[in-house]
Protein backbone atom coordinates (compact mmCIF):
# COMPACT_ATOMS: atom_id res chain seq x y z
CA UNK A 1 0.00 0.00 0.00
CA UNK A 2 1.45 3.45 -0.95
CA UNK A 3 2.41 5.50 2.11
CA UNK A 4 2.83 9.11 3.12
CA UNK A 5 6.07 10.35 4.68
CA UNK A 6 4.86 9.97 8.26
CA UNK A 7 3.55 6.48 7.52
CA UNK A 8 6.93 5.42 6.11
CA UNK A 9 8.74 6.81 9.17
CA UNK A 10 6.37 5.11 11.60
CA UNK A 11 6.54 1.80 9.71
CA UNK A 12 10.34 1.84 9.91
CA UNK A 13 10.23 2.32 13.70
CA UNK A 14 7.23 0.14 14.60
CA UNK A 15 7.03 -3.58 15.31
CA UNK A 16 7.06 -5.79 12.19
CA UNK A 17 3.59 -6.23 10.80
CA UNK A 18 2.13 -3.29 12.71
CA UNK A 19 -0.96 -1.63 11.29
CA UNK A 20 0.20 1.72 9.88
CA UNK A 21 -3.15 3.05 8.74
CA UNK A 22 -4.36 6.42 10.18
CA UNK A 23 -6.02 5.88 13.55
CA UNK A 24 -4.02 2.76 14.39
CA UNK A 25 -1.95 2.83 17.60
CA UNK A 26 1.62 1.53 17.37
CA UNK A 27 4.67 1.20 19.58
CA UNK A 28 7.34 3.47 18.14
CA UNK A 29 11.12 3.09 18.58
CA UNK A 30 12.77 6.46 19.21
CA UNK A 31 16.09 7.51 17.70
CA UNK A 32 16.47 10.45 20.10
CA UNK A 33 14.87 11.23 23.49
CA UNK A 34 15.39 14.70 24.93
CA UNK A 35 14.25 17.10 27.62
CA UNK A 36 14.87 20.83 27.96
CA UNK A 37 15.31 22.94 31.10
CA UNK A 38 11.58 23.68 31.03
CA UNK A 39 10.12 20.33 32.06
CA UNK A 40 13.44 18.50 32.36
CA UNK A 41 13.44 18.44 36.14
CA UNK A 42 9.95 16.91 36.14
CA UNK A 43 11.17 14.25 33.71
CA UNK A 44 13.89 13.38 36.22
CA UNK A 45 11.36 13.43 39.07
CA UNK A 46 9.06 11.04 37.20
CA UNK A 47 11.92 8.78 36.19
CA UNK A 48 13.12 8.48 39.78
CA UNK A 49 9.60 7.93 41.08
CA UNK A 50 8.94 5.01 38.71
CA UNK A 51 12.40 3.64 37.88
CA UNK A 52 14.56 4.41 40.93
CA UNK A 53 17.95 2.74 40.65
CA UNK A 54 17.50 1.87 36.97
CA UNK A 55 19.23 3.25 33.89
CA UNK A 56 17.93 4.99 30.79
CA UNK A 57 17.50 2.74 27.76
CA UNK A 58 20.45 4.18 25.84
CA UNK A 59 22.41 7.13 27.18
CA UNK A 60 23.91 7.80 23.73
CA UNK A 61 20.42 8.56 22.40
CA UNK A 62 19.30 10.64 25.38
CA UNK A 63 19.97 14.37 25.82
CA UNK A 64 19.18 17.46 27.87
CA UNK A 65 19.05 20.86 26.16
CA UNK A 66 18.94 24.11 28.13
CA UNK A 67 17.45 26.95 26.12
CA UNK A 68 14.38 28.50 27.77
CA UNK A 69 16.25 30.35 30.47
CA UNK A 70 19.90 30.45 29.51
CA UNK A 71 21.72 31.10 31.75
CA UNK A 72 19.17 30.67 34.55
CA UNK A 73 18.07 34.02 36.00
CA UNK A 74 15.70 32.60 38.59
CA UNK A 75 16.41 30.23 41.45
CA UNK A 76 13.70 27.87 40.21
CA UNK A 77 15.28 27.54 36.77
CA UNK A 78 18.77 27.22 38.25
CA UNK A 79 17.59 24.39 40.48
CA UNK A 80 15.81 22.65 37.60
CA UNK A 81 18.88 22.81 35.40
CA UNK A 82 21.09 21.47 38.18
CA UNK A 83 18.69 18.57 38.80
CA UNK A 84 19.08 17.66 35.12
CA UNK A 85 22.87 18.01 35.24
CA UNK A 86 23.12 15.76 38.29
CA UNK A 87 20.89 13.11 36.69
CA UNK A 88 22.85 13.35 33.45
CA UNK A 89 26.11 12.77 35.32
CA UNK A 90 24.63 9.70 37.03
CA UNK A 91 23.34 8.25 33.76
CA UNK A 92 26.10 9.28 31.36
CA UNK A 93 23.75 11.56 29.39
CA UNK A 94 25.07 14.45 27.32
CA UNK A 95 23.89 17.93 28.28
CA UNK A 96 23.78 20.73 25.71
CA UNK A 97 24.07 23.38 28.37
CA UNK A 98 23.12 27.07 28.50
CA UNK A 99 25.77 28.04 25.95
CA UNK A 100 24.49 25.74 23.16
CA UNK A 101 21.24 27.37 22.07
CA UNK A 102 17.78 26.15 21.13
CA UNK A 103 17.63 22.40 21.64
CA UNK A 104 15.72 21.45 18.50
CA UNK A 105 18.20 23.43 16.39
CA UNK A 106 21.15 21.87 18.18
CA UNK A 107 19.80 18.37 17.47
CA UNK A 108 19.74 19.24 13.76
CA UNK A 109 23.16 20.90 13.83
CA UNK A 110 24.66 17.87 15.56
CA UNK A 111 23.26 15.48 12.96
CA UNK A 112 21.10 13.76 15.60
CA UNK A 113 17.80 14.67 13.97
CA UNK A 114 17.90 13.12 10.51
CA UNK A 115 15.53 12.49 7.60
CA UNK A 116 13.30 9.57 8.48
CA UNK A 117 14.21 9.71 12.17
CA UNK A 118 12.06 9.85 15.30
CA UNK A 119 12.74 12.38 18.05
CA UNK A 120 10.76 13.33 21.16
CA UNK A 121 11.25 16.08 23.70
CA UNK A 122 9.52 18.39 26.15
CA UNK A 123 9.22 21.08 23.48
CA UNK A 124 5.83 21.88 21.94
CA UNK A 125 7.64 22.87 18.75
CA UNK A 126 9.71 19.69 18.38
CA UNK A 127 7.85 19.13 15.10
CA UNK A 128 10.21 21.79 13.71
CA UNK A 129 12.44 18.82 12.82
CA UNK A 130 10.21 18.28 9.81
CA UNK A 131 12.47 20.92 8.22
CA UNK A 132 14.97 18.11 7.55
CA UNK A 133 12.35 15.41 7.00
CA UNK A 134 12.54 14.10 10.57
CA UNK A 135 9.50 13.28 12.74
CA UNK A 136 9.78 15.30 15.95
CA UNK A 137 7.16 15.29 18.67
CA UNK A 138 6.69 17.25 21.89
CA UNK A 139 5.43 15.17 24.81
CA UNK A 140 4.64 15.54 28.50
CA UNK A 141 7.04 14.94 31.37
CA UNK A 142 5.70 11.48 32.27
CA UNK A 143 5.78 10.32 28.65
CA UNK A 144 9.36 11.52 28.22
CA UNK A 145 10.43 9.76 31.41
CA UNK A 146 8.98 6.54 29.95
CA UNK A 147 10.83 7.22 26.70
CA UNK A 148 14.07 7.70 28.64
CA UNK A 149 13.56 4.32 30.33
CA UNK A 150 12.35 2.27 27.37
CA UNK A 151 13.43 4.07 24.21
CA UNK A 152 9.86 3.75 22.95
CA UNK A 153 6.49 5.42 23.06
CA UNK A 154 3.01 4.62 21.80
CA UNK A 155 1.66 6.74 19.01
CA UNK A 156 -1.50 7.01 16.96
CA UNK A 157 -0.80 7.11 13.23
CA UNK A 158 -2.09 10.48 12.02
CA UNK A 159 -3.81 11.21 8.72
CA UNK A 160 -1.82 13.41 6.33
CA UNK A 161 -2.77 16.63 4.60
CA UNK A 162 -0.85 17.49 1.44
CA UNK A 163 -0.34 21.20 0.76
CA UNK A 164 0.76 22.32 -2.71
CA UNK A 165 2.01 25.88 -3.14
CA UNK A 166 1.74 27.38 -6.60
CA UNK A 167 3.70 30.35 -7.85
CA UNK A 168 6.28 32.45 -6.03
CA UNK A 169 5.90 35.35 -3.57
CA UNK A 170 6.80 38.95 -4.21
CA UNK A 171 10.58 39.48 -4.35
CA UNK A 172 12.00 39.69 -0.82
CA UNK A 173 9.01 38.00 0.80
CA UNK A 174 10.27 35.29 3.14
CA UNK A 175 9.37 31.87 4.47
CA UNK A 176 7.88 33.59 7.53
CA UNK A 177 5.43 35.50 5.37
CA UNK A 178 4.45 32.27 3.62
CA UNK A 179 3.80 30.30 6.83
CA UNK A 180 1.84 33.21 8.33
CA UNK A 181 -0.28 33.31 5.19
CA UNK A 182 -0.97 29.57 5.42
CA UNK A 183 -1.93 29.80 9.10
CA UNK A 184 -4.21 32.73 8.32
CA UNK A 185 -5.91 30.71 5.59
CA UNK A 186 -6.17 27.43 7.51
CA UNK A 187 -6.66 28.71 11.06
CA UNK A 188 -5.08 27.43 14.26
CA UNK A 189 -6.93 24.12 13.98
CA UNK A 190 -6.68 23.72 10.22
CA UNK A 191 -4.33 20.74 10.51
CA UNK A 192 -5.35 19.59 13.98
CA UNK A 193 -4.17 16.06 14.68
CA UNK A 194 -2.69 15.65 11.20
CA UNK A 195 0.71 15.42 9.62
CA UNK A 196 1.29 17.95 6.84
CA UNK A 197 3.46 17.51 3.74
CA UNK A 198 4.48 20.74 2.03
CA UNK A 199 5.29 20.91 -1.69
CA UNK A 200 5.98 23.48 -4.38
CA UNK A 201 8.79 24.79 -6.61
CA UNK A 202 9.21 27.70 -4.21
CA UNK A 203 9.68 25.19 -1.37
CA UNK A 204 12.05 22.97 -3.37
CA UNK A 205 14.50 25.85 -3.74
CA UNK A 206 14.54 26.76 -0.04
CA UNK A 207 17.66 26.38 2.09
CA UNK A 208 17.59 24.70 5.50
CA UNK A 209 17.24 28.00 7.39
CA UNK A 210 14.01 28.83 5.55
CA UNK A 211 12.67 25.29 5.93
CA UNK A 212 13.19 25.61 9.68
CA UNK A 213 11.03 28.74 9.68
CA UNK A 214 8.21 26.94 7.89
CA UNK A 215 8.29 23.78 10.03
CA UNK A 216 8.58 25.74 13.28
CA UNK A 217 5.01 26.99 12.95
CA UNK A 218 3.32 23.69 12.19
CA UNK A 219 2.19 23.76 15.83
CA UNK A 220 0.33 27.01 15.18
CA UNK A 221 -1.90 25.30 12.63
CA UNK A 222 -2.46 22.33 14.95
CA UNK A 223 -0.23 19.93 12.99
CA UNK A 224 1.35 16.83 14.54
CA UNK A 225 4.21 17.40 12.11
CA UNK A 226 4.98 19.63 9.16
CA UNK A 227 7.24 17.56 6.91
CA UNK A 228 9.16 19.09 4.02
CA UNK A 229 10.66 16.55 1.57
CA UNK A 230 14.46 17.09 1.72
CA UNK A 231 16.17 18.53 -1.35
CA UNK A 232 19.81 17.79 -2.22
CA UNK A 233 21.09 20.80 -0.26
CA UNK A 234 19.25 19.65 2.87
CA UNK A 235 20.59 16.10 2.57
CA UNK A 236 24.11 17.45 2.15
CA UNK A 237 23.67 19.75 5.17
CA UNK A 238 22.52 16.90 7.43
CA UNK A 239 24.99 14.32 6.06
CA UNK A 240 27.94 16.60 6.76
CA UNK A 241 26.82 17.00 10.36
CA UNK A 242 25.91 13.36 10.85
CA UNK A 243 29.29 12.23 9.56
CA UNK A 244 27.65 9.86 7.08
CA UNK A 245 25.32 9.96 4.11
CA UNK A 246 21.69 10.15 5.20
CA UNK A 247 18.78 8.77 3.23
CA UNK A 248 15.60 10.76 2.57
CA UNK A 249 12.08 9.48 3.09
CA UNK A 250 9.53 10.49 0.49
CA UNK A 251 5.84 9.79 0.01
CA UNK A 252 4.85 7.16 -2.53
CA UNK A 253 2.94 8.01 -5.66
CA UNK A 254 -0.69 7.30 -4.92
CA UNK A 255 -0.32 7.81 -1.16
CA UNK A 256 -3.67 8.24 0.57
CA UNK A 257 -4.07 11.80 1.86
CA UNK A 258 -6.94 12.92 4.06
CA UNK A 259 -7.14 15.91 1.75
CA UNK A 260 -5.01 17.91 -0.65
CA UNK A 261 -5.00 21.70 -0.44
CA UNK A 262 -3.62 24.11 -3.00
CA UNK A 263 -2.62 27.70 -2.26
CA UNK A 264 -1.46 30.28 -4.79
CA UNK A 265 1.38 32.35 -3.34
CA UNK A 266 2.17 34.14 -6.58
CA UNK A 267 2.97 37.74 -5.67
CA UNK A 268 2.34 37.17 -1.97
CA UNK A 269 3.14 40.33 -0.01
CA UNK A 270 4.63 40.67 3.51
CA UNK A 271 2.24 39.31 6.14
CA UNK A 272 1.74 39.95 9.86
CA UNK A 273 -0.15 38.18 12.66
CA UNK A 274 -1.94 40.67 14.90
CA UNK A 275 -2.79 40.13 18.59
CA UNK A 276 -3.95 37.96 20.16
CA UNK A 277 -3.38 34.93 17.89
CA UNK A 278 -1.04 33.64 15.17
CA UNK A 279 -4.11 33.02 12.98
CA UNK A 280 -5.10 36.71 13.00
CA UNK A 281 -3.11 37.35 9.83
CA UNK A 282 -3.24 40.41 7.58
CA UNK A 283 -0.98 42.06 5.01
CA UNK A 284 1.57 44.29 6.74
CA UNK A 285 0.19 47.29 4.86
CA UNK A 286 -3.12 46.84 6.70
CA UNK A 287 -1.53 47.87 10.00
CA UNK A 288 1.23 50.15 8.73
CA UNK A 289 1.84 53.15 10.94
CA UNK A 290 1.18 51.36 14.24
CA UNK A 291 3.73 52.71 16.72
CA UNK A 292 6.02 50.09 18.28
CA UNK A 293 8.15 50.21 21.40
CA UNK A 294 10.23 47.11 20.84
CA UNK A 295 11.22 44.47 18.34
CA UNK A 296 12.53 40.95 18.72
CA UNK A 297 14.42 38.97 16.07
CA UNK A 298 15.19 35.37 16.99
CA UNK A 299 13.45 32.25 18.38
CA UNK A 300 13.29 28.77 16.87
CA UNK A 301 11.36 30.35 13.99
CA UNK A 302 13.78 33.07 12.87
CA UNK A 303 17.09 32.72 14.69
CA UNK A 304 19.28 31.33 11.89
CA UNK A 305 22.10 33.05 9.98
CA UNK A 306 19.79 33.79 7.04
CA UNK A 307 17.51 35.74 9.39
CA UNK A 308 20.43 37.60 10.93
CA UNK A 309 21.89 38.44 7.52
CA UNK A 310 18.58 39.91 6.35
CA UNK A 311 18.47 41.96 9.54
CA UNK A 312 22.05 43.20 9.13
CA UNK A 313 21.49 44.17 5.49
CA UNK A 314 18.55 46.36 6.49
CA UNK A 315 20.12 47.86 9.61
CA UNK A 316 23.60 48.37 8.19
CA UNK A 317 24.59 52.05 8.31
CA UNK A 318 21.41 53.13 10.10
CA UNK A 319 20.29 53.46 13.70
CA UNK A 320 17.28 51.91 15.40
CA UNK A 321 14.62 54.50 16.18
CA UNK A 322 15.26 56.26 19.48
CA UNK A 323 11.93 55.08 20.90
CA UNK A 324 12.46 51.41 19.98
CA UNK A 325 14.38 48.68 21.82
CA UNK A 326 15.46 46.04 19.28
CA UNK A 327 16.48 42.67 20.77
CA UNK A 328 18.32 40.10 18.66
CA UNK A 329 18.99 36.51 19.78
CA UNK A 330 20.75 33.93 17.57
CA UNK A 331 19.26 30.45 17.80
CA UNK A 332 22.52 28.66 18.57
CA UNK A 333 26.19 29.13 19.32
CA UNK A 334 26.91 28.04 15.76
CA UNK A 335 24.84 30.92 14.41
CA UNK A 336 26.68 33.31 16.76
CA UNK A 337 29.99 32.08 15.32
CA UNK A 338 28.74 32.58 11.77
CA UNK A 339 27.60 36.10 12.62
CA UNK A 340 31.06 36.99 13.91
CA UNK A 341 32.77 35.64 10.80
CA UNK A 342 31.52 38.56 8.68
CA UNK A 343 29.91 41.94 9.25
CA UNK A 344 26.52 40.67 10.41
CA UNK A 345 27.11 41.09 14.14
CA UNK A 346 28.87 44.43 13.71
CA UNK A 347 26.08 45.88 11.56
CA UNK A 348 23.39 44.79 14.03
CA UNK A 349 25.34 46.04 17.04
CA UNK A 350 26.24 49.38 15.44
CA UNK A 351 22.58 49.96 14.64
CA UNK A 352 21.86 50.01 18.38
CA UNK A 353 20.33 46.56 18.82
CA UNK A 354 20.79 44.50 21.96
CA UNK A 355 22.37 41.16 21.00
CA UNK A 356 22.08 38.36 23.55
CA UNK A 357 23.50 34.87 23.95
CA UNK A 358 21.96 31.98 22.04
CA UNK A 359 18.64 30.62 23.25
CA UNK A 360 14.89 31.01 22.99
CA UNK A 361 15.12 34.74 23.74
CA UNK A 362 11.83 36.60 23.59
CA UNK A 363 9.73 33.42 23.73
CA UNK A 364 11.06 32.53 27.17
CA UNK A 365 10.22 34.37 30.36
CA UNK A 366 12.94 36.82 31.12
CA UNK A 367 15.89 35.77 28.94
CA UNK A 368 15.99 39.07 27.11
CA UNK A 369 13.18 40.95 28.79
CA UNK A 370 9.41 41.09 28.53
CA UNK A 371 6.89 43.67 27.31
CA UNK A 372 5.11 46.02 29.70
CA UNK A 373 1.41 46.90 29.70
CA UNK A 374 0.69 49.24 26.79
CA UNK A 375 3.90 48.34 24.94
CA UNK A 376 3.61 47.17 21.33
CA UNK A 377 6.19 44.65 20.20
CA UNK A 378 6.94 43.32 16.72
CA UNK A 379 8.42 39.82 16.94
CA UNK A 380 9.69 37.05 14.67
CA UNK A 381 8.59 34.39 17.15
CA UNK A 382 5.76 31.92 16.59
CA UNK A 383 3.19 32.88 19.25
CA UNK A 384 1.59 36.14 20.32
CA UNK A 385 -1.00 35.00 22.85
CA UNK A 386 -1.74 37.47 25.65
CA UNK A 387 0.98 37.21 28.28
CA UNK A 388 3.28 35.00 26.20
CA UNK A 389 5.97 37.66 25.87
CA UNK A 390 4.78 40.01 28.57
CA UNK A 391 1.82 42.27 29.30
CA UNK A 392 2.05 44.20 26.03
CA UNK A 393 0.68 43.44 22.57
CA UNK A 394 2.81 41.37 20.21
CA UNK A 395 2.60 41.22 16.42
CA UNK A 396 4.36 38.43 14.50
CA UNK A 397 6.28 39.18 11.32
CA UNK A 398 9.40 38.41 9.31
CA UNK A 399 12.91 39.63 10.20
CA UNK A 400 12.73 42.13 7.33
CA UNK A 401 9.48 43.62 8.61
CA UNK A 402 10.79 43.81 12.18
CA UNK A 403 14.11 45.38 11.14
CA UNK A 404 12.57 48.05 8.90
CA UNK A 405 9.91 48.83 11.50
CA UNK A 406 12.56 49.17 14.21
CA UNK A 407 14.27 51.84 12.12
CA UNK A 408 11.05 53.73 11.47
CA UNK A 409 9.49 53.36 14.93
CA UNK A 410 6.27 52.00 13.48
CA UNK A 411 5.07 48.92 11.63
CA UNK A 412 6.33 49.31 8.07
CA UNK A 413 6.06 47.24 4.90
CA UNK A 414 9.70 46.27 4.14
CA UNK A 415 9.11 46.77 0.42
CA UNK A 416 9.22 50.51 1.04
Amino acid sequence: MPRTIIEHIIAAHADPGADIRPGAVVWLDLDVRSARDFGGANVVKNFRAHYEGENVADADKTFFTFDCNAPANTIAYANNQQICRDFAAEQGIRVFDVDAGIGSHVLMEQGLARPGGTVVGTDSHMNILGAVGCFGQGMGDTDIAFAFKTGRTWFEVPPTIRIDLKGAPYAGVSAKDVILYLIGEMGSAGALGCAVELYGKFIDAMEVDERITLASMGTEMGAIALLIPPNDATLEWVSKRAGEEVEPVYADAGADYMKTLEFDVEGLEPMIACPPSPENVKPVRAVEGTTIGSGFIGSCTNGRLNDMSITANILGGERVHSDVMLKVVPATREVWDEMMAGDVLRDIFDAGAIVSNAGCGGCAAGQIGMTGAGEVQLSTSNRNFAGKQGAGDTYLASPATVAVSALRGEITDPRG
